[in-house]
């Protein structure tokens, strides 16, 4: 990656949908020579994806960018600016050395990612728990944007992605409210560096030891049976000798001896 003193542009969008941002990223990446430095959140569910490059590459990628962000309806703005001062690249999360920061992993360029974006926490893991007992997919993670917006971030291939997030569209609508999807086929290698958590499982995949199932104690309940009144019932008397001392104790084996 070249240097960022030699990179004379920055390229701005903001949208209020995670899944949107990253469509537009991946977008931007793919239509011309640019770099995705990042993603900035600032609440209520606003997101900015964040690029470098030549000035001419940074203004063709933000606007094919934007014009995904429009047809999704979440577009908020955009903005290029051309060779910013080094004490914007100090201050703000604009600039490469923020990518050291990211452990890069390209193994899972071959898996597309799925994103789903509901209002609520219940709908989200409803729509997860839907989508991992449906296709062969693996939930990543997820991402809170605020306003009560919430991300699930699915891998797998592009046919069980789409499935799964047909499968979670449904569930999710029927908890709560879905805010939108996204299907990225093939992320190129800046997008897999900026996804939240993409890759934690891939070198070792998420164990989950099983628990036994211990049930909570339920006492017997008591029933109110009905009262059976008994007639002529005789009953036996039995003499029963009590032993309440050692003088009782031999008297009593006198007369047994008797």
């Amino acid at each position: 990656m070249s240097d960022i003193h030699a990179e004379s542009a920055i390229g701005l969008i903001s949208t209020r949908s995670f899944p949107a941002m990253v469509g537009t990223a991946d977008m931007m990446l793919k239509s011309a020579a640019v770099h995705l430095v990042g993603y900035e959140k600032i609440g209520n569910g606003y997101c900015t994806a964040v690029i470098r490059g030549r000035f001419s590459d940074v203004r063709l990628a933000v606007a094919a960018g934007a014009e995904v962000a429009a047809q999704m309806d979440e577009l908020v703005c955009q903005s290029v600016i051309s060779r910013p001062f080094p004490n914007l690249d100090v201050v703000l999360p604009i600039s490469n050395r923020f990518l050291a920061q990211i452990v890069g992993k390209s193994k899972l360029n071959n898996l597309a990612i799925g994103l789903l974006e509901t209002r609520g926490f219940p709908p989200m893991v409803g729509a997860m728990d839907a989508m991992l007992k449906t296709a062969d997919v693996h939930v990543s993670g997820y991402e809170k944007t605020g306003a009560g917006f919430c991300t699930a971030i699915i891998r797998g291939t592009v046919s069980n992605v789409t499935i799964a997030l047909d499968v979670g569209m449904t569930v999710a609508e029927s908890i709560g409210e879905l805010r939108s999807i996204m299907v990225i086929p093939r992320p190129l290698e800046d997008l897999e560096r900026t996804i939240p958590t993409a890759s934690y499982w891939l070198e070792q995949p998420l164990a989950i030891p099983e628990q036994p199932l211990v049930l909570p104690l339920r006492l017997p309940q008591v029933v109110n049976a009905p009262v059976v009144e008994v007639e002529n019932v005789e009953v036996e008397l039995v003499e029963v000798e009590v032993v309440t001392s050692t003088e009782d104790s031999q008297a009593i084996d006198r007369r047994s001896l008797e």
